[in-house]
Order: structure tokens, then C-alpha cells, then sequence
């Protein structure tokens, strides 16, 4: 595989296939010309131009349900770290006297875990959403060939870094924000924190479960430069989502929201309203106030306007987290959080 047809591969087409998400006004800056520096490498620039050049030929299908500005930038990250990726790729392999090919084998293919039957079943049995009845001799090739990119791919970052280490590199691409508020919902950290992270989720979402442990991590990772938000996003196909929504604000209203969100996806089968009323008695709240609150609906209009806010701002699905306005959807990885908070981090110094 050459590295284009890896990159083209991995850095978009995995970004559907590898990412989970529950399905059903931008703040921009100046629109940047075709001639605009967007991405340097050591002393050599890359314009707008000639990214576009690669970014535009990506099939819309690609992103998905994104907006508009969302799969442009998308598309032109990719094909800018594609790039800047080959460009340190070819740099290395002209200081040693070897072709691209062969640098790629040498120092990433080879480096990437071999993928074993173990592998493939323990992905199969985590997954079962994801092949649709399918058995596992059905789908074990397309299932390793997955495996195997992802480990090619993370090879891939890890030998760029060490390049980017010994070569600057700037990317100056704007990304889209959007103006998602946090106003009075449940919140962690503080709110001058210079990273505001906003979840909007669904406590019946497989994938919002998945991703609990990652937010987690990310908030023990940065501490107190993050302000985190929790907004409902409970989905139609999920009938007890919108009943938990409501009932983890009653629990807000007695102060103990981020207990019961954390009961509740701890057991997320047990969200009938019997059981979220007795999760409310196991930790400790008052149940007369509670029951009441949940049987008036009485925070079904803070749950509304959360899913509108959401859906005005770009969610489709769910989990769905905006970093200081920028989209990250699914059930990413740790690095994906990494990434984008670090770029905000490296922002706000300037």
C-alpha cells in the first residue's frame, strides 16, 4: 500500500468507519484565497491552492451528515496532513537515499503490530452493531484488513512525530466554530477555563457509553484548563432516553446530577421510570421531590431546548462534543480529544 493510497484510506475513510455515533451560527474567520499559506514545513509553504487540489476531489458521502463548512475543513485537513505527512516522508528518504516506498516499509509498516486471530474476534464480539448479523467468517478479511490499517496508521503518527520534531511544521487552516451556549446546564470546571468542552448525548446510546471513559480521561488529563458541559440529545429511535434526560435533571435540581449520569450509564439497561426513580432512592435523594419532578415532566423544556441547540449547531448523532465551538463527533479516541485541545491550547498563547 503507498502511502497516498494509506492516507486516503485511513485519514478519511476511516473516520466513518472507525468512529461510532447514535444517529437520526458559525463563528468564521476571514474566507481564505486560494493563494493563502496554510501550512508550512520547515522553510516550504503549502497554499490553499494546492490543497484544494486534493481536498475537493473527497466524495461528499464521505462526512457523512456534516455541514457544509464542517466537510470542507475536514477535507482540507486531511489533505493537509497527507501533505505535510509525504513532504517529511520524501525529506527523510532523499537524506538517507531511498525512495518513499521503501522509508514506509522500513519505518512504519514494519513497526506496526501484526494483527491476530485473537484480534479479530475480540473486535467482532465488541461490535456487534457494526456487522449486522453477519458471522465472523464472513467478515474476519474486511475486519483484519480494518485492524491493520488502524495499526499502520498509528505507526504512520508516532514516525511523523519524530520527523516533525526535527522539522517545524505549522498548519493555519481556520476551523469552523459554532456558537453552542452552555447556559445553565450541569458543568464541571471552571467557566473561564480555555477550553470549553460541550457533550450533547443520550443515556440509551451504546456509543455515549463507549465514550464515557475517554471524556473522563480527558478531563483527568487537562484538569482545570477545561470547563465540561453536558447537554441532552436524547434520539427518537431511543425511547427511554428522553424519560433519563429528564429525570438526570431532577437529579441536577437536588444537586446530585453527575452521580445519577454516572449511575445511569454504569447500568444503562435499567431506565425504565421505575428504575430511574430507584436509582434517585439508592443515592440518597429526596424520592417524594424526585418522583414528583419526573412524573410533571417538569424539565421536558430543558431537554427540548438542548436537542434544538444541538441540532442547530450540526449534531446529528450522538455523542457529539464541541471544543471551543468545533465539532468532534462520535465516539472518538483519546487522541482525537488530544488533538484539537491542544491546537485551542497553542491558540490561546498567541
Amino acid at each position: 500500500m503507498s502511502t497516498r493510497e494509506f492516507v486516503r484510506v485511513s485519514g478519511l475513510g476511516t473516520l466513518l468507519l472507525l468512529v461510532g455515533a447514535c444517529s437520526t451560527s458559525a463563528q468564521q474567520g476571514r474566507k481564505p484565497a486560494p493563494g493563502d499559506v496554510v501550512a508550512t514545513v520547515g522553510s516550504v509553504s503549502i497554499t490553499l491552492d494546492q490543497i484544494d487540489e486534493k481536498a475537493l476531489q473527497e466524495p461528499a458521502g464521505s462526512f457523512g451528515s456534516l455541514k457544509l463548512s464542517q466537510a470542507i475543513y475536514e477535507a482540507r485537513r486531511a489533505a493537509a496532513d497527507e501533505t505535510i505527512g509525504n513532504m517529511l516522508l520524501d525529506q527523510e528518504a532523499k537524506r538517507r537515499g531511498i525512495e518513499r516506498t521503501a522509508l514506509f516499509e522500513q519505518e512504519i509498516t514494519a513497526h506496526a503490530a501484526a494483527v491476530t486471530d485473537a484480534d479479530v474476534t475480540a473486535w467482532y464480539q465488541a461490535n456487534p452493531q457494526r456487522v449486522q448479523g453477519a458471522t465472523i467468517d464472513q467478515v474476519r478479511a474486511p475486519i483484519k484488513s480494518l485492524l491493520t490499517q488502524e495499526r499502520i496508521g498509528i505507526a504512520r503518527e508516532a514516525y511523523l512525530a519524530t520527523l516533525k520534531a526535527k522539522t517545524p511544521v505549522r498548519v493555519m487552516l481556520e476551523p469552523p466554530r459554532q456558537a453552542v451556549r452552555a447556559g445553565n446546564s450541569p458543568a464541571k470546571g471552571s467557566a473561564t477555563a480555555p477550553i470549553e468542552l460541550i457533550e450533547f448525548a443520550d443515556f440509551q446510546c451504546p456509543f455515549c457509553l463507549a465514550a464515557s471513559p475517554t471524556v473522563k480521561r480527558v478531563l483527568d488529563a487537562y484538569g482545570d484548563r477545561i470547563h465540561f458541559v453536558y447537554r441532552n440529545y436524547p434520539l427518537q429511535n431511543h425511547p427511554d432516553a428522553k424519560p433519563a434526560a429528564e429525570a438526570a435533571q431532577c437529579a441536577n435540581e437536588q444537586g446530585q446530577f453527575w452521580a445519577y449520569h454516572d449511575r445511569l450509564f454504569a447500568d444503562p439497561g435499567k431506565l425504565s421510570v421505575a428504575e430511574l426513580k430507584k436509582t434517585a432512592s439508592d443515592l440518597g435523594l429526596d424520592s417524594a421531590r424526585f418522583n414528583a419532578c419526573v412524573d410533571e415532566h417538569r424539565y421536558k423544556s430543558v431537554v427540548d431546548a438542548d436537542t434544538q441547540a444541538g441540532t442547530e449547531a450540526g449534531v446529528s448523532g450522538t455523542p457529539a462534543f464541541f471544543i471551543n465551538g468545533r465539532l468532534l463527533s462520535g465516539a472518538q479516541p483519546f487522541d482525537a480529544f488530544k488533538r484539537l485541545i491542544d491546537e485551542e491550547l497553542e491558540l490561546k498563547k498567541k
